[in-house]
């Protein structure tokens, strides 16, 4: 492609000396028209007519010259345009050769953008993915993407890793050797050649094993001239490698010695006595010591062998070292000297000996096994370290989690109030649905985390059951009936002593069981008095449990799925969730069911009475009508994401709304003082150590008449929620349920109004 010439003027720039220069052109007209017809009027004070018959012909060589500037731009326009043309034309050329390039590399190529996204690959590329069955990546696939992909589908066998800086090599499914080699381009893409190195492999491989093969034939005609036994003796047992000397001393009929085990060549009684010292050095220890043996002619000899242990890379005992001397006239001079002892001394030296010999062993042993438990006890406390580590982790970045999916819920929502035709309003519903699922799963994974961390401390208070199993039966008689089932509701307005947030999650969970595993018939939430005590209830028509089962559901990432039940989309956790609610308030569980006809799952609280106090303001679930036209609503979130998918959800709803990332921001924006506002919609986690309590109380300070307030956050700590119930504001939970907070909403302009 040809580089432009940065000295001449772009087409932009020549339309632009255009056009100024006709502006002056039709400048320079109407002076000159102006001076004719003053000239010619005869007005007091003109110039005399030489001197105005001059000035018109100086201002029409002026009209000339612009007139010739303005045809010379138009003539460079013109060629700028036929530049451009050319320069595309051969920028296609150019592109269909490197195509053709590409495709003609005998190697496999590929090519990635600037933001390692891939964009072009050959047919030899493609043709590693078909030898495992699988489709080649497509453009637009990341390197990350790629590499994962030939992990997963079994496309590389075996990775090594060299020295050299511009690539690795690979074994593939098909038994070829590649080399990948990376190159970076110009503008911060990425080249990536796969070459064929099988030839080369092999050849490598073939030197090394003729290097190795003139290795052992040295090895062997230097130890086969050295007048000691020679031996290398596997973990297996087999003797491996032997010198001649060491194959004449213990060859018995003539086979060979190589691959057979020691105890096939020693007799039983000679390895017993081996036994001991073979395990020894095998344990990793050097051994040396004396035996005395019998040749094939029946003589008697001497023999202090030595036994050294071989360690591979990892450590691990891969066999040990034999060698073998002949010391029968040293040993005969030494039993000559150990005679002149008086043999009872001699038992008793032996004796001792022995007794030394197990007392060390004793306190090796004992030495060795305070070692293990020692180590068993410190990976223990690792484990149980990572394991809370991890717990803690989960729970802590619950806010960072939920805040893209808040994001996504939002804009779905405002998508589900638009009408695009019924073909699209279904992808819409299949996205909300699917972000439902995701939801569902982290908001479940998240909760136990947070249970098994700690962070989840209960708020036990008395109030009344009216509002929380209306509120409950109001939200699950819905999804009921999407499912084709029935929930009835008997209403009860007991006082208990529990947290209520917590108590509504283990009646979501059993709800949500019954709805999941039910596919016909009805649903029963009702409450049921025994002494002191409330059983809240949840009887089901579904298939039931089996007897032996009904322990085992309550235990996390367990799911039993009865015979007929619909596929479970869950984790396994909710019921697990339940109980570990469930201990931490004290409640007692119970579950009971008969298979084909359903089960009930029960949890009993205790009975309260409520105390005088101030009066929580909780926000109504009945969802609204009409009323929200005009509605003003100020929303300070610092994720931008998130303030653009409220804008557009209440927008949708006829709202006025104004969003802000702090507020520095919002002062930006309007005069807090005197702007009219129904509600302020603010998030407890702002950026620069703020926190969406602090910028409310600093707005409402501001102004005559303080305005409502509803905080949203996924802070579900009891000392939060304290908080915002003192200071009288509406407290929401992320993500964010949209028909909640259009309920809300509602709730507070109606009061206003």
């Amino acid at each position: 492609m040809p580089v432009p010439d940065p000295t001449q003027p772009s087409a932009g720039e020549l339309q632009q000396r255009i056009d100024a220069l006709e502006a002056e052109n039709l400048r320079l007209r109407r002076i000159r028209d102006a001076l004719i017809v003053r000239v010619e009027s005869g007005v007091a004070h003109k110039p005399e007519p030489y001197a105005a018959f001059e000035h018109s012909v100086i201002l029409a060589e002026q009209v000339r010259e612009r007139t010739d500037a303005l045809n010379h731009a138009m003539e460079e326009l013109k060629a700028s345009h036929t530049a451009v043309d050319r320069a595309r034309e051969e920028a296609e050329t150019t592109r269909q050769r490197l195509s053709d390039a590409i495709e003609s590399i005998a190697d496999g190529f590929v090519l990635f953008d600037r933001h390692h996204r891939l964009i072009q690959s050959n047919s030899r590329f493609c043709s590693y993915w078909r030898d495992v069955g699988a489709v080649a990546p497509e453009p637009g696939t990341s390197v990350q993407e790629v590499k994962a992909r030939a992990e997963a589908c079994g496309l590389i066998l075996e990775e090594h890793h060299h020295d050299d800086p511009e690539g690795s090599v690979f074994l593939l499914a098909n038994h070829r050797w590649v080399q990948v080699t990376e190159r970076a381009t110009r503008e911060g893409g990425l080249v990536v050649l796969y070459s064929d190195i099988t030839d080369v492999k092999n050849s490598e491989m073939m030197r090394r094993i003729k290097a190795l093969e003139e290795s052992e034939r040295w090895i062997r005609v230097v130890t086969d001239h050295v007048p000691a036994l020679i031996a290398y003796v596997g973990a297996d047992m087999t003797v491996q490698f032997c010198n001649k000397v060491y194959e004449a001393w213990y060859d018995r009929d003539g086979a060979p010695l190589l691959g057979q085990r020691l105890d096939q060549i020693h007799s039983p009684e000679f390895y017993q006595r081996l036994l001991p010292q073979i395990l020894e050095v095998m344990d990793g220890h050097n051994v040396t010591f004396e035996l005395e043996e019998t040749g094939r002619g029946g003589e008697v000899r001497y023999m202090l062998r030595s036994y050294v242990p071989n360690l591979d890379e990892f450590g691990d005992i891969v066999g040990f070292f034999v060698l073998i001397r002949d010391i029968t006239d040293r040993r005969k001079t030494a039993l000559a000297l150990e005679q002149a002892y008086d043999d009872l001394e001699r038992r008793v030296k032996e004796r001792t000996a022995a007794l030394t010999g197990l007392n060390h062993k004793l306190r090796q042993e004992i030495s060795e096994r305070a070692a293990v438990e020692a180590r068993l006890r410190d990976a223990k406390l690792e484990a149980e370290r990572a394991n809370m580590s991890k717990t803690k982790f989960l729970a802590a970045v619950s806010h960072d989690l939920l805040q893209p999916l808040n994001a996504a819920r939002l804009f779905t929502s405002a998508l589900l109030e638009q009408s695009f035709g019924p073909k699209a309003e279904g992808l819409v519903r299949s996205v909300s649905t699917s972000l439902d699922d995701v939801e569902n799963l982290l908001g479940t994974l998240v909760d136990i985390s947070k249970l098994d961390a700690g962070v989840i401390k209960p708020d036990v208070m008395a109030f009344d059951l009216r509002d929380l199993l209306n509120n409950i039966a109001r939200e699950f008689r819905q999804m009921a009936q999407a499912e084709g089932l029935r929930l009835d509701f008997v209403p009860c307005s007991a006082v208990v002593e529990s947290d209520s947030q917590l108590l509504a999650r283990i009646l979501r969970n059993f709800l949500t069981n019954a709805i999941r595993y039910t596919r016909s018939g009805r649903i029963l939430l009702g409450c049921r008095r025994e002494g002191e005590d409330i059983w809240l209830q949840v009887w089901d028509t579904g298939p039931g449990i089996p007897e032996d089962k009904l322990t085992e559901i309550f235990q996390e990432f367990k799911r039993i799925r009865p015979s007929g039940a619909p596929a479970d989309k869950g984790l396994g956790l909710g019921l697990a969730i339940v109980d570990k609610i469930a201990r931490m308030l004290g409640h007692e569980v119970r579950v009971s069911s008969v298979e084909g006809k359903g089960s009930v799952f029960s949890v009993r609280v205790p009975l309260g009475r409520l105390q005088p106090s101030r009066p929580v303001v909780t926000a109504p679930l009945a969802l609204p009508g009409d009323g929200l036209d005009g509605a003003r609503v100020w929303v300070i979130d610092n994720d931008r994401a998130i303030c653009q998918g409220m804008q557009t959800l209440l927008e949708g709803w006829s709202c006025q709304v104004v969003t802000a990332v702090s507020l520095t921001d919002l002062e930006r924006q309007l005069v807090i003082e005197t702007s009219p506002v129904d509600l302020i919609l603010a998030d407890y986690h702002l950026d620069n150590d703020e926190n969406g309590v602090d910028v409310v109380d600093a707005i409402n300070r501001r102004r005559r008449t303080p305005a409502p307030v509803l905080m949203i956050t996924a802070n579900y700590s009891n000392e939060l929620k304290q908080q915002i119930r003192d200071l009288g504001f509406l407290l929401m939970n992320k993500p964010v349920k949209p028909l909640k907070l259009r309920s809300v909403l509602h709730h507070v302009v109606h009061n206003r109004r």
